[in-house]
C-alpha cells in the first residue's frame, strides 16, 4: 500500500520481492494506491510496471482510505493462497519468502514475520536486525520492542533458527494464509488510516486459537522514516485514539483500564459500533485478555493481578504520587491530585511492586531517595508492603515507610523510620475511566 511514496523506494520494494523470491512462489505483485497525488505515481508508474516479468498490478483506492482499508482492498483483489503485506519502503533478502511460506505449510494458523532490517533514511545503507527482540507493548497501547525473555530461549533450547513466538507484531511485514485471514476476521474495517491495527490483530490471532511468530532465517529491511510524509483527516491523536479504544473494547476485558486511565483522553473519542467486531470474538470462541497476558505475556508491563489501580493519596497533604512524565533513574514527585488519570496512575500489583507501566518505585539506600526505575521483576528494592489497616506503605530491603516531602524539596516524598503518624498514611484508590 502506498500514498505518495518515493518512486525509488517503492520501486526498491517490487524488484527485491521479484527479484528476491522464486518465481515459482510469486503469484503476483499488488500495488494499492491510497489517492496519491504525486504524477509520476499515476500513468508513468502503471507503463512502467508492464515491463516487470512477475505480474504487477496496480489498484487506485477513490479517496484517501488509509492502510487498513486499503489493504483489506488488496488483500480481496489477491489470488495466491498466502497473503504477504508489505510496506512500500522494504527491501527483501535472498531467501526471505521460503521461511515464511514454510512455515504456514506446517501450520496454517501461524502468522509469520521475518526479522525486520534497519535501512537508514538519510543514506539508505541497509542494517542487519536482531533476533533477539520480540514485540510487545506499553500501557498506552504503543508497539515496543523488547529483549526477547529468557523463557523463550529456553523453549527453543538455544536453536536460533527455529521461529521466536512474539506476543505482537510490528504489523508492517507479514504473511498469513489467506483462508485464515478470512476466517479470522480480516482487519476491523471500523479502524481509520493506521495506528493500532497491529495489536489488535496480534491480540485476535493469540486469543483465537492462532500464533504469531518472527521467523528467524527471513530477513526485510525497512526504512523507518523520521517524519510521515502522508496526513491522517481528523489529526493523529484522534485517529489513534479511537482505533486503540476499539481494540481495548473487544479484546481487552478488564484490563483496558490500564489503557484509560493512563491516557484519559481517549474515553472522550468517538469509537462507532464495535458489535460486529464482539460477535466475532464470541463466534470463534476466542479466550480472555486474561489467558493472553498468562499463557503468552507474562513479561507485560500490564500486571496479571493487581491490588490497586489509580491514585496513591498521602492522608496528611491530600496530595498524590506523580510521576510528572518523568524518566527512568529520576525521582517520584508528589502533586495536588486531579483525578484525571496519566501521571498520577500507580498500581500496586500482586507482586509488590508500586508501578506505573514499565517503571516501578526503588528505593537503593536508607532514608532514600524514591525513584522510578524499569521494573526488574527481582523483588529487592522494589519490594513495598502496603498496610490496609495503617495505611502504611513500607520498603520492605530499608524498612522505612513512605512519608511526605520535606520542608526542603516539597514536591518529593521521603523515606523514614516507620511510625504511623498520618504523613506515612496512604490511600490507595481504585480508579476508572472507561464508559
Amino acid at each position: 500500500v502506498f500514498h505518495n511514496e518515493a518512486w525509488s523506494t517503492l520501486l526498491r520494494t517490487v524488484y527485491s520481492v521479484i527479484n528476491r523470491s522464486p518465481h515459482h512462489l510469486l503469484s503476483e505483485v499488488i500495488l494499492v494506491d491510497d489517492a496519491s497525488e504525486r504524477d509520476f505515481l499515476k500513468a508513468a508508474l502503471e507503463n512502467y510496471v508492464k515491463n516487470l516479468e512477475v505480474p504487477v498490478k496496480i489498484i487506485r483506492m477513490e479517496q484517501r482510505s488509509g492502510l487498513i482499508r486499503a489493504r483489506l482492498r488488496g488483500a480481496a483483489a489477491s489470488k495466491g493462497q498466502v497473503i504477504t503485506f508489505l510496506d512500500a519502503h522494504c527491501e527483501c533478502t535472498l531467501g526471505w519468502l521460503e521461511p515464511l511460506l514454510a512455515r504456514i505449510k506446517e501450520d496454517r494458523k501461524t502468522v509469520v514475520c521475518p526479522i525486520i532490517d534497519v535501512i537508514s533514511d538519510d543514506t539508505f545503507e541497509y542494517m542487519a536486525g536482531s533476533d533477539m527482540t520480540y514485540g510487545g507493548f506499553n500501557w498506552k497501547l504503543n508497539f515496543r520492542w523488547y529483549p526477547v525473555p529468557q523463557r523463550e530461549m529456553d523453549r527453543r533450547k538455544g536453536d536460533r533458527t527455529l521461529p521466536v513466538r512474539t506476543p505482537t507484531m510490528a504489523g508492517g511485514l507479514f504473511s498469513i494464509d489467506r483462508n485464515y485471514f478470512e476466517e479470522i476476521g480480516t482487519y476491523d474495517a471500523g479502524m481509520d488510516i493506521w495506528g493500532g491495527e497491529n495489536l489488535e490483530m496480534s491480540f485476535r490471532i493469540w486469543q483465537c486459537g492462532g500464533s504469531l511468530e518472527i521467523v528467524t532465517c527471513s530477513h526485510v529491511g525497512h526504512v523507518f522514516r523520521k517524519a510521515t510524509p502522508y496526513t491522517f483527516p481528523g489529526g493523529t491523536g484522534h485517529v489513534i485514539n479511537k482505533n486503540n479504544r476499539r481494540l481495548a473494547e473487544v479484546w481487552m476485558d478488564e484490563f483496558k483500564d490500564f489503557f484509560y486511565i493512563i491516557s484519559p483522553g481517549v474515553v472522550k473519542v468517538d469509537y462507532g459500533d464495535v458489535s460486529v467486531r464482539k460477535a466475532l470474538r464470541e463466534n470463534l470462541k476466542c479466550k480472555p485478555f486474561s489467558w493472553y497476558l498468562e499463557n503468552i505475556y507474562p513479561d507485560s508491563q500490564i500486571p496479571r493481578r493487581y491490588y490497586s489501580l489509580g491514585e496513591i493519596r498521602n492522608v496528611e497533604t491530600n496530595q498524590c504520587l506523580d510521576n510528572m512524565g518523568r524518566k527512568e533513574n529520576e525521582k517520584v514527585g508528589i502533586f495536588n491530585c486531579h483525578g484525571m488519570g496519566g501521571n498520577q496512575v500507580f498500581s500496586y500489583t500482586a507482586d509488590k511492586e508500586i508501578r506505573t507501566d514499565d517503571l516501578c518505585l526503588d528505593v537503593s539506600r536508607l532514608n532514600g531517595p524514591v525513584i522510578m526505575l524499569k521494573c526488574h521483576h527481582m523483588r529487592g528494592n522494589q519490594l513495598w508492603e502496603y498496610d490496609a489497616e495503617k495505611l502504611t506503605l513500607r520498603h520492605v530491603n530499608s524498612n522505612q515507610c513512605l512519608d511526605e516531602p520535606s520542608e526542603e524539596d516539597k514536591m518529593v516524598p521521603t523515606m523514614k523510620d516507620c511510625s504511623e503518624s498520618r504523613s506515612q498514611q496512604w490511600l490507595l484508590r481504585n480508579m476508572t475511566l472507561g464508559a
